[in-house]
């Protein structure tokens, strides 16, 4: 006897096998991944209705807990934006210096060094305009940098873009 059941996607009727019960196949139908039942004589499962007080209750300490998450996020940023190393330059830094800035931090970055990378990020990020048209001329050239010729190129353009995203 065949097993007779429904598919999940397109609720087209279909039959199986008897040996088909418990694995997995494609409805004829919208050639989906369907799962064949052990056999259509299956007991329906008998399921406990929701406690609605216990969901409303769920759902506020869900809330609680993303409201203390932003908080502690917003002080940690408070603490990192007062810390010295990440205090912007008041200076003004020359082409070729910002050049070297981005280029160590791709290196860096490539490296895996997050710790010292994020230290000259404040500086780029300071630059603005002139940072965007330096790492648009490292990502368009064609022969990159000495100092990062063994960098994958499409890692190299991964971090200029994370970079310039921070930029923004």
């Amino acid at each position: 006897m065949a097993i007779t059941f429904n598919c999940a996607h397109c609720d087209k009727k279909i039959e199986a096998p008897d040996n088909a019960g418990g694995k997995w196949g494609k409805c004829p139908a919208c050639h989906n991944k369907v799962y064949i039942p052990a056999s259509e004589s299956e007991e329906m499962l008998k399921l406990a209705p929701v406690d609605s007080a216990e969901m409303a209750e769920q759902k506020r300490l869900m809330a609680e807990t993303f409201r203390i998450e932003q908080e502690i996020l917003r002080e940690r940023d408070e603490v990192l934006d007062d810390s010295p190393e990440r205090a912007v330059p008041v200076y003004e830094i020359s082409d070729n210096e910002l050049t070297k800035n981005i280029i160590i931090y791709l290196k860096l970055m490539a490296e895996g060094d997050l710790e010292q990378s994020e230290r000259i990020t404040p500086a780029i990020i300071h630059c603005g305009k002139r940072a965007f048209k330096i790492l648009d001329g490292i990502a368009l050239s064609e022969i990159p940098e000495p100092e990062l010729a063994d960098v994958q190129p499409h890692v190299l353009a991964g971090i200029v873009r994370a970079l310039r995203a921070k930029i923004k």
